[in-house]
């Protein structure tokens, strides 16, 4: 968990992007690992107190991740990634997007292609996640609904989670 490592938030409201940069101190198979096994993905995919659960895990092209962000007092948020392109340890491809708890799209949220690719950086990884939004709107609307905050959070617990299996 060191401060120094690279952390971009970047939003192109001209073409309707969000491009999410962040280094972690790890080789890159176990960061791979933790963002394409759902029982890793539980341990951080979600901005504490809120916590991940996996309805849902088929990590493979064609297959999809139906979970839900769950709240303390109950509350659960469904959403679902369909993977369309895989290229192990490099690079997956898959639309997000919020769904009911049996994976049926709303179509009143914004739902988007997520491109998420993996590379080294001498002894770390580096993730860069490039969302693409339908139109300004949409991309205004996350933003909106937190996806900075949320997401920055997240991707501080996967750092943690990181940290510790370093050590094993």
């Amino acid at each position: 968990m060191t401060s120094n490592l690279l952390f971009d938030f970047l939003v192109d409201k001209e073409n309707n992007t969000l491009t999410v940069r962040r280094e972690f101190a790890a080789q890159r198979q176990l960061v791979w690992d933790c963002y394409t096994k759902s029982e890793l993905l539980e341990q951080w995919f979600a901005p504490s107190p809120w916590k991940a659960k996996t309805k849902v895990m088929d990590f493979r092209e064609g297959g999809h991740w139906l979970y839900a962000m769950c709240g303390p007092e109950g509350e659960e948020h469904w959403g679902r990634m369909d993977y369309d392109k895989i290229s192990p340890i490099d690079a997956y491809m898959g639309m997000d997007g919020f769904c009911d708890e049996n994976g049926v799209i709303n179509p009143a949220l914004p739902r988007a292609p997520w491109d998420v690719n993996f590379t080294d950086k001498a002894e770390n990884t580096v993730v860069t996640i490039v969302v693409t939004y339908n139109s300004l709107s949409d991309l205004e609307t996350v933003i909106q609904m937190g996806m900075k905050e949320g997401l920055t959070l997240c991707l501080d617990q996967l750092d943690a989670l990181l940290h510790s299996n370093q050590g094993q």
